[in-house]
Formats: C-alpha cells, sequence, structure tokens
C-alpha cells in the first residue's frame, strides 16, 4: 500500500478546497457501519480511522478556496438548488469493506443515482463557468466511502487479511442533501467546514 497523505498538486498546510461530498454524519446506519468494522482498523496501526463526523463520499470539486471568486461559488450553489430539486432522495447500499491502494473503502451502489447526482453539480458549475471550464473528468467515477487511509507504505496482505478475518457487511443510507464544503487536509484527515447543503426533491 501507498501512504495516502503524500502532498498532491497544489495542496499544501494551510490551504483549503471547495468541493461537494455526501455526508453521513446524521445516518445512524452509517455510525453502525463504523462501529461494526472499528476492531479491523484498531488492529492496523498503518490505516488512519475515518471518524464518523468525517465519512463522505466525494462527489465533485470546484477549485481552491484561494483561487475561487466567492461569489462564483454562491452562483453555483443556487443553480445546484435548481437542478438537484430535479432529483429524488434515493438509497445508498455501502460497503461491505475492501483494500484499495492507499485505502480501506466500501463501494456505493447502485452507481446511477451518485453518477446522477454528481452530473446535475457538474451542471451547475458548467451554468457558472461555461461546460468547457468543469473541474475534473466527468468518467471514471466511483462512488466509494473511506473507513481508513493508509499513512505508509507497506504490504497490502496484513490489511487484506485482517478484512477476511471480519465478517463483512453493508448498511443502507438515504442520500437526501448534498454538501458544499471547505475542505482541508492539514492534520492527515479529511476535515472541513461546511458552506451549503443542497436538498435533492426540494
Amino acid at each position: 500500500m501507498r501512504n495516502h497523505w503524500w502532498w498532491r498538486p497544489g495542496w499544501e498546510v494551510g490551504r483549503s478546497f471547495f468541493t461537494w461530498h455526501v455526508t453521513f454524519a446524521d445516518q445512524p446506519q452509517a455510525h453502525a457501519l463504523v462501529e461494526h468494522y472499528a476492531p479491523v482498523l484498531a488492529q492496523l496501526p498503518q490505516l488512519d480511522p475515518v471518524p464518523v463526523k468525517w465519512l463522505h463520499l466525494t462527489l465533485q470539486g470546484i477549485g481552491f478556496t484561494d483561487e475561487v471568486n466567492r461569489g462564483d461559488v454562491d452562483r453555483i450553489v443556487e443553480s445546484a438548488r435548481t437542478r438537484c430539486a430535479e432529483l429524488k432522495p434515493f438509497t445508498l447500499t455501502i460497503g461491505p469493506a475492501h483494500v484499495d491502494s492507499e485505502t480501506i473503502q466500501m463501494a456505493g451502489r447502485p452507481l446511477e443515482p451518485v453518477a446522477a447526482l454528481r452530473l446535475a453539480i457538474r451542471a451547475a458549475i458548467g451554468d457558472v463557468w461555461g461546460v468547457e471550464n468543469i473541474p475534473e473528468r466527468e468518467d471514471g467515477f466511483r462512488a466509494h466511502v473511506s473507513l481508513g487511509y493508509s499513512n505508509s507504505a507497506g504490504p497490502t496482505e496484513p490489511v487484506r487479511d485482517a478484512l477476511a478475518a471480519h465478517p463483512g457487511t453493508t448498511a443502507e443510507v438515504t442520500v437526501s442533501s448534498v454538501a458544499l464544503i471547505d475542505l482541508n487536509r492539514d492534520r492527515k484527515a479529511y476535515e472541513w467546514d461546511d458552506v451549503a447543503t443542497v436538498q435533492l426533491g426540494e
């Protein structure tokens, strides 16, 4: 596995990023899923567990906060409200956990409603900046929720074996909103301040 916390291009201490996430702090089923896998994370010091407060499904970035006009952000939010009003809340199944190159993560299924939500957010950005200026690629999106991040380089086998020895499980969560957040990774964790919440179907 690779250390997840290397500084990706543009990132540095003190810098933050506007991005859209689905968050799960108000979802008891997600809390239970974190608790179910907590014993696995506890025996793997090479992984940093994700607290329930910071559990998330990444949808779509906007840009670094020191490079994006806040008026543009407000207009993107308003467009997102209009576009997401046309989408219905949906049920998402997350889990079971599996090992990735830098994380223990759980897939979110079905993909279609999550992808539709992401496309609505991308369209809202395009409404303000033009479709040719929407950041990040449209293809290659994988809906997933990470339970822990690798904090060092090392073999995958101990993590895979610990997961294999623990019964896998899933949880059903309701996605009825999407959050625009101001995200930082200063402390080897993804932490954020909420900027706006957009409801689906309103």
